[in-house]
């Protein structure tokens, strides 16, 4: 028998209501559930079936992907890849981060060219036509349109 003894706040909701997160953290006293006596245990909840459409749709659309594939290994070592790279800048920033000044500077550098970028740009209305029709060309360049 478990007695809730402390319990977390409602998880965070979706516009249409459904949770989130599937479970909370809660006191258990039972000795069989989560331990010794006394201890915090996640406790799963019951979730709505909308939400479980949705994570079938989403296994289905990942399956639908995984089958059109021709080359599975390339696909592998692609995702590998990915978040072999994604671990590798994650801790470059970190470790530039932890140095004393570079942040600092970059920080400066970043508010500089921003300021730049929008008085070249944005701020008079000729130079920002300008800067939408270039980039409307380089769209279109690029997506192969007219």
């Amino acid at each position: 028998m478990a007695s809730i003894l402390a319990k977390l706040p409602p998880p965070p909701l979706f516009a249409n209501g459904r949770h989130l997160l599937l479970s909370t953290l809660q006191k258990v006293t039972a000795p069989g559930i989560g331990g010794r006596q006394g201890q915090f245990a996640f406790v799963a909840k019951a979730t709505s079936d909308t939400s479980d459409e949705s994570s079938t749709s989403l296994v289905k659309s990942v399956q639908s992907v995984w089958e059109k594939s021709e080359d599975r290994i390339a696909v592998i070592g692609l995702g590998f890849s990915a978040i072999v790279g994604l671990w590798a800048i994650v801790n470059f920033v970190s470790a530039i981060d932890k140095l004393p000044l570079i942040p600092t500077a970059l920080e400066l550098v970043g508010i500089l060219f921003s300021s730049w970028f929008v008085y070249r740009n944005l701020l008079f209305k000729p130079d920002r036509e300008e800067f939408f029709r270039s980039a409307n060309k380089s769209l279109s360049d690029i997506l192969g349109g007219r």
